[in-house]
């Protein structure tokens, strides 16, 4: 069976940047080094808008839609170990719960408080329990994504051992698992201009004052 292109660049790119962001995200957090959190808040928020257009603009197996199955298709995409571009009806539902975390883990860091120094963007707009709620729910949550990163590696492994190799084509874009008849992914460059455009604006709006502590 011939390769088959699956995933576009800005996907691929998305995945993985995420990847280092998160890490990235958990390793200024432990260490207090509060500005580089807040720039790599900043760079993740775009990234996440972007690829949200993207799931509506961009290619076939980025689209949202693709992520919509029932339960009962689900378990049936398991335990058949489906073969098909893009995201499988089991892995929909792993992308979904990561989505909702991260904009959940986004959404609280912004109205988060350390009652010190730094306050998230938003702060000024909601009230005081408002803070505390969103500060509160900014460390669960993130306890609760740690937990989620893990079981979306023990996934991977179970479908590898099954004969499923979903590194692969997230990072070459192309897989051999799979048979199309026609095209399911687009030039990202859109995308890229899009996730450039929302860098832009939040480094010279939100994150304007850490990104100056960090490079000055």
């Amino acid at each position: 069976m011939s390769k088959v292109k699956v995933w576009d660049g800005f996907i691929r790119s998305f995945h993985w940047l995420l990847v280092v962001a998160i890490a990235t995200l958990y390793f200024s957090a432990e260490e207090g080094m509060l500005e580089l959190h807040f720039a790599t808040g900043y760079f993740t928020l775009a990234l996440i808008i972007t690829r949200l257009i993207w799931g509506v603009i961009g290619s076939k197996t980025a689209k949202l839609s693709s992520l919509i199955h029932s339960p009962i298709a689900a378990i049936k995409s398991f335990k058949n170990n489906e073969h098909k571009a893009g995201h499988g009806a089991a892995g929909s539902y792993m992308v979904i719960a990561f989505f909702i975390l991260i904009l959940a883990q986004l959404g609280s860091g912004l109205m988060t408080s350390d009652d010190i120094l730094t306050d998230g963007p938003l702060v000024k707009y909601v009230s005081t329990d408002t803070v505390e709620f969103a500060g509160w729910l900014h460390h669960l949550n993130f306890d609760i994504l740690l937990y989620a990163i893990v079981l979306h590696v023990i996934a991977i492994v179970i479908y590898r051992i099954k004969g499923k190799n979903l590194v692969k084509p997230m990072l070459t874009g192309s897989s051999e698992q799979v048979s199309v008849t026609e095209s399911v992914t687009k030039s990202p460059l859109l995308a890229f201009v899009i996730f450039a455009l929302c860098l832009v604006v939040l480094f010279t709006t939100w994150g304007a004052e850490p990104l100056s502590y960090l490079f000055n």
